[in-house]
């Protein structure tokens, strides 16, 4: 009789293990259902917030002057400052995610960095939106350019973001210590702000190289577990497609460089919060190319073509001086013209190409791990 009750309170004991078990994969199934549908609202709302407020930017910008000639047509022009709709975009859906995180789930511990980050991209608009005021003749000059975008990496420094030790390639797990957010962090910031705003000049090119990077980057840290990271590089690139509608030949408006220190300030921010680090740098390596290219020329030489009288582009120079005058070259060797979005397109796709260097390089790691 004892033994039988024992094997009773066993079952129970069991039964009841059963359903605790059951009942917290369901609670965690639930969860992560629920983390989804904040990831993917929070994408929502930075795509159609600058879906809707970019055409009446557009007519404000047009009906107040703030326009500028499209240099690669006979005539036309097209709003500036388009940036500040994607820039808008993109805070509209973060600030959803901080705001859900916090208030239903209780979870505050990410919202510090988040809102660095935030601040960081805001000091970067402000340094674009200065610049695309003065105009691009007039504009900063650019050491004055290098020297303001200091102050945008310092919300990152001063909560020591990122993490100190780095996995680099040949050299494995290398400790930085404090040389890592004094040093490193700023260096990392201003160099991609910097050099995101070369490549440019093209109907869609900036925003089109934007979304591939950022893309990468966001795919990269999802899969390393820095799901909040991914969320900041996948609201900008929701609300990078959705200003692609109306900046993508013929361009209806130009995303300025309010556009490009944000996103270069950005593609800097996710690759120290999700230390990946080395895969930005293989993502960049068309920009180090471009740098080279323009250093040739003293940075004096633009990366506009010369349009002819049938529409289509040639070089400006006798010599290379950015991967927009490759492109017009090559496209001209091979099909006898170049026209604007086609030049486009092929960087975009030279840009792709390091994109899969970059998802490549992760499966061989993750493949010798």
């Amino acid at each position: 009789m004892r033994s039988t009750t024992m094997a009773t309170s066993n079952d129970r004991l069991l039964f009841l293990r059963w359903t605790l078990s059951q009942t917290l994969k369901t609670l965690i199934l639930n969860c992560s259902c629920m983390v989804t549908i904040l990831t993917a609202s929070s994408l929502l709302i930075s795509f159609l917030v600058t879906l809707l407020i970019t055409p009446y930017w557009i007519r404000r910008a047009t009906f107040h002057g703030l326009t500028a000639r499209d240099m690669h047509k006979k005539e036309g022009s097209a709003a500036e400052l388009g940036g500040l709709t994607v820039v808008c975009g993109m805070l509209a859906g973060v600030l959803f995610y901080i705001a859900i995180d916090v208030f239903i789930y209780g979870n505050g511990k990410i919202a510090q960095y988040l809102l660095a980050a935030i601040t960081s991209i805001l000091i970067a608009t402000i340094i674009g939106f200065t610049d695309d005021i003065l105009g691009w003749k007039i504009g900063l000059r650019q050491y004055q350019k290098v020297i303001l975008t200091i102050a945008i990496a310092l919300p990152m420094m001063v909560i020591n973001a990122g993490h100190s030790k780095m996995a680099l390639p040949f050299l494995g797990n290398v400790e930085f210590g404090l040389f890592y957010p004094l040093f490193l962090v700023p260096v990392g910031i201003i160099g991609a702000s910097n050099a995101f705003n070369m490549i440019a000049g093209y109907n869609g090119l900036e925003t089109g190289l934007a979304t591939i990077i950022l893309s990468t980057l966001g795919y990269l840290a999802f899969s390393i577990g820095a799901g909040w990271v991914a969320v900041l590089a996948f609201c900008l690139v929701a609300a990078c497609i959705a200003f692609l509608v109306f900046n993508l030949y013929p361009a209806k408006v130009f995303p300025g460089d309010t556009f490009t220190y944000t996103i270069g300030t950005v593609i800097g921010i996710v690759a120290i919060l999700g230390n990946i680090e080395a895969y930005a740098l293989i993502l960049l390596i068309p920009y180090m190319a471009e740098f080279a290219l323009k250093a040739r020329g003293r940075m004096q030489k633009e990366s506009f073509a010369r349009v002819l009288p049938n529409g289509s582009l040639t070089l400006p120079y006798r010599k290379y001086y950015g991967l927009e005058h490759i492109a017009v070259g090559i496209l001209r060797k091979i099909k006898g013209r170049a026209l604007e979005a086609e030049v486009v397109y092929l960087l975009w796709g030279f840009q792709m190409i390091f994109a899969l260097i970059a998802l490549a390089y992760r499966f061989i790691i993750l493949s010798i791990a």
